[in-house]
């Protein structure tokens, strides 16, 4: 199995939970909305990067890498750092893994609110669209797969 049919498995699968969390309502679900979302935000980067030929595919991202830059920080956010390749849409794209990762340990791990909880879910849905609308243009439609 390829490093690329290895993220779609996994991405089914993130894709998988999610939807059965959305049906069995979100705020029941705290802890796979933020697990589910935050992996699967990571694995549709990782493929896209991969597709655009940005990153080799030996390299593995960590969703830990896109907590928000602070205001006052003075270095490069380190998801900039660690990543290290500038791409299409890249602001919009890092601002919902932003929000998907600022939110994601309170949902899996405190007392997340349904406000949380749902700005986790449209913050990933959002990036899942544009995501997959860009793996599509690079020849892979991951809703065929």
């Amino acid at each position: 199995m390829t490093a690329i049919e290895i993220h779609i498995k996994k991405i089914k699968e993130h894709l998988g939970e999610i939807k059965d969390a959305i049906d069995e309502g979100i705020e029941n679900k705290p802890i796979t909305i933020g697990f589910h979302c935050s992996a699967c935000a990571i694995e549709l980067l990782e493929v896209y990067l991969h597709k655009i030929n940005k990153i080799p595919l030996s390299k593995v991202l960590k969703h830990n890498w896109f907590k928000s830059p602070k205001i006052e920080q003075k270095k490069e956010a380190l998801a900039q750092r660690k990543v290290g390749v500038q791409f299409q849409n890249q602001e919009e794209i890092y601002a919902l893994i932003y929000e998907i990762e600022d939110l994601r340990d309170n949902l899996v791990y405190g007392n997340s609110n349904p406000v949380q909880i749902h700005r986790v879910i449209n913050s990933f849905l959002k990036l899942k669209l544009i995501l997959i609308d860009k793996i599509k243009e690079e020849g892979l439609d991951l809703e065929k797969e």
